[in-house]
Order: structure tokens, then sequence, then C-alpha cells
């Protein structure tokens, strides 16, 4: 697939979906829930500001991004994901559209348990894919995804090494698999497996279709779920609960890793 070729339009798109999780030992337990999120190609509407449609870039609104929820939190988000890049050896490879696929700020209010940067070649093809994860402890922590293996649809793998969920130890790998098609309609899926030494542990997907962020779009999507940041979060400790009930076995946070981005 050449994105180049189907993504013509430099501007915020709206994904309009659902999140999936299910967890299959030593209980199984799972949920599914509407969402919406950005996906943003963070070049071009550096290029032009216009871009953003509804999206407030910055500043307080009904759907908000702000450079800060991101990296180190200082300065632009685009100019630190570079960074990463460039200390990786990448960047000068990177010459095409970056992406950004992250929930918003939703009346200035979010929680992010993980955004996704697609770094391009000029011909769509993909550099790096970089997972930005948080946890409800405040930490944050990056796995890099690159190398000859990397393509739409290919599964890629990288090692536990961060605290997300203290009913999941931080052992094993996660493999990952990135999906966009345009066939009917411009649509992104992500699929997430936490494997460990018995196997297959969770599995987890976020999906949605992409249309332009328009003003009418924004507004449709705040006042069809008006809580959704708080969900999120809400929905975090909900699930927590029921697996302690479910007897789920718990395991301390352990010290965040000190290498800030892993590969």
């Amino acid at each position: 697939m050449n994105v180049s070729e189907n993504v013509r339009m430099p501007t915020a798109l709206l994904g309009v979906g659902q999140v999936q999780h299910t967890r299959l030992r030593p209980a199984r337990h799972g949920f599914r829930y509407r969402t919406y999120f950005l996906m943003l190609p963070l070049r071009a509407l550096a290029a032009d500001p216009q871009g953003w449609g509804g999206v407030r870039l910055n500043r307080l609104g009904l759907v908000s991004f702000y450079d800060g929820d991101h990296g180190t939190g200082q300065g632009s988000a685009l100019a630190w994901f570079e960074s990463v890049l460039a200390a990786e050896g990448l960047l000068d490879q990177a010459d095409g559209e970056v992406w950004l696929h992250t929930y918003p700020r939703v009346a200035g209010y979010a929680f992010k348990p993980v955004s996704f940067w697609y770094a391009h070649r000029r011909d769509g093809s993909l550099v790096a894919v970089l997972a930005e994860v948080n946890n409800t402890f405040g930490e944050r922590h990056c796995y890099l995804l690159s190398g000859p293996d990397l393509a739409w649809g290919r599964e890629l793998k990288a090692g536990k090494v961060f605290h997300v969920s203290p009913f999941c130890a931080v052992s094993g790998d996660y493999r990952f698999r990135f999906l966009r098609t345009f066939a009917a309609s411009d649509r992104t899926v992500v699929r997430i497996e936490h494997h460990n030494e018995h196997g297959p542990l969770l599995l987890t997907s976020v999906s949605g279709e992409l249309q332009p962020a328009t003003a009418p779009r924004v507004r449709r999507a705040f006042f069809s779920m008006p809580m959704m940041s708080l969900g999120v979060i809400f929905r975090i400790h909900w699930q927590a609960l029921q697996l302690a009930v479910k007897r789920v076995p718990f395991f301390r946070k352990p010290q965040p890793p000190e290498v800030f981005v892993t590969r």
C-alpha cells in the first residue's frame, strides 16, 4: 500500500470506532467500548495551521491537542519525535509525513494510555513506529519499532520493560500489528498482544473510520461522548476492580526503566 497516493488531504483526521480488550488467563475477562481519537499529519499541520479544523492547538476547547502531552512535555511534540529519530539514525530516511494517532484532550482533560507515531518515507513506506505508553502513576515510556521487517500488516515485537497494569508482570513481549486501509474508506486498526512464557495473555485493539476533523464532526464526537477522557480513566479502574474480584494475581510496581525509549 502506498499511503502517499491515498492520503492527499494534509489535515487533522478524527477517528471514530472502538477499543477491545480480552484477558485470557488466569481468569478470562474482556470489554469493548466506543471511542474517538485523532490522526494528525504533524509536518503538514506545522506548515498549514488551518488544517487543524475543529481541533484546538495548545488551548482549551471541546477537543484539543497539546504538545506538552507527549515526549518530554517540553516544546514541540514533533520536534521531540524527530530528535528520537535522529538519535536512532533514522531521521534522514523519514523524509515523508509524520502521523500521530492519539487521544485528544476533551474539555481540557486527557489520559492517553498509548499513542502511536508513524514516520514515513516520501514514497509512503514506514521508517519507524513509536508506541508512547502512559500508566496511571504518571510515568511514560516509548517502544521504537524499525528495521527491514517494518511494514503495514506485519507482526512486530518489543520486549515489555514498562509497568502498566498491576495485574501483569513486567515480562514477556508485545506483538504489534498496524493496518491502514482505503478500499471503501480511510480506516486504521492497531492490534497489540501481550505474550509471556505461557503464550498469549492479553489481546487488545483500537480501530476507527477516519474523516477530516471539521468543526461539525468534532462537535458531534464531543457531544456523543462528552466524558470520553474521564471515561478512559474510570474504565481502567473499574476493570481493575473486576480483575481483583476474580482474584487475578497482583504485581507491585517496579522502578521505571532508566532508558526512556527502547527498541
